[in-house]
């Protein structure tokens, strides 16, 4: 038996459902981050030490950075925020399940298929990009930042609030900016952009990468913007790849 159209308002309760159903996922996955403190905070703090992976890699001298706290209510509204930032990290997959069961409907079967490689692939390309980051970018950044001093007479006093504030701000665009791929494929799918356009303005696009990668990693150190830049520009040529693909 054929089903009755819904109307606008059986969409809208569809959707309702929907958002109750992440944001208790999200409130779920925040409150077992919030628990497990120690852990959390673990890998957070970790980049302010030698000890971290990527500096045992490059071989880094030894140092540790001494964060403080100036606020009476900081270190726990820190602690809430990074939780509910981690559980929308790990519930992201639940969301975007919702998301694209409550939109798949409306969809024909070809759209349907490509919807799924493109959610796909945005979310990996957003991990990549977010794990990029953590362990390349933003240790590379607080080193440099962390440690510099104008004279040894002035000594750096570095405040919770602005470390977290600097690995989540900088995981956002850096997670955006590996989206370029699939942007780019989208693009070319729909004929605005081809291989050979994208090739004939290489040049250009390697200035605007090194303007962005200066703009992420605000350092005056060559081999801090050469490590940023290199991933972006790698992204470009991948870039150049699909479109490639996608026109055949």
């Amino acid at each position: 038996m054929k089903s009755e159209p819904q109307t606008f308002w059986d969409h809208l309760d569809v959707l309702r459902s929907s958002l109750i159903r992440m944001g208790v996922a999200v409130v779920v996955f925040a409150v077992v981050a919030f628990c497990l403190k120690d852990t959390l905070f673990d890998v957070v703090l970790a980049p302010r030490s030698s000890d971290f992976v990527a500096y045992r890699l490059l071989g880094v001298e030894p140092f540790s950075i001494h964060l403080m706290n100036t606020g009476l209510t900081e270190q726990f509204m820190i602690h809430m925020r990074t939780a509910i930032y981690a559980g929308l990290l790990v519930a992201s997959p639940y969301i975007l399940y919702e998301l694209f069961r409550f939109v798949s409907p409306g969809l024909y079967e070809n759209e349907r298929h490509y919807a799924v490689w493109i959610v796909g692939a945005a979310y990996v390309m957003f991990l990549v990009g977010t794990l990029t980051n953590y362990f390349v970018v933003f240790p590379l950044t607080v080193r440099f930042l962390g440690t510099y001093q104008v004279s040894p007479d002035v000594a750096n006093m570095l405040t919770l609030q602005s470390y977290v504030d600097t690995l989540i701000g900088m995981s956002l665009v850096m997670g955006v900016v590996f989206e370029l791929p699939v942007v780019c494929g989208l693009l070319g799918r729909m004929g605005l952009i081809t291989s050979p356009m994208m090739s004939e303005y290489r040049r250009h696009a390697i200035v605007a990468i090194l303007v962005v990668a200066a703009i992420i990693t605000p350092t005056t150190d060559v081999f801090t913007l050469f490590v940023v830049a290199l991933p972006i520009y790698l992204l470009y040529e991948l870039s150049i790849q699909i479109v490639r693909c996608t026109q055949r």
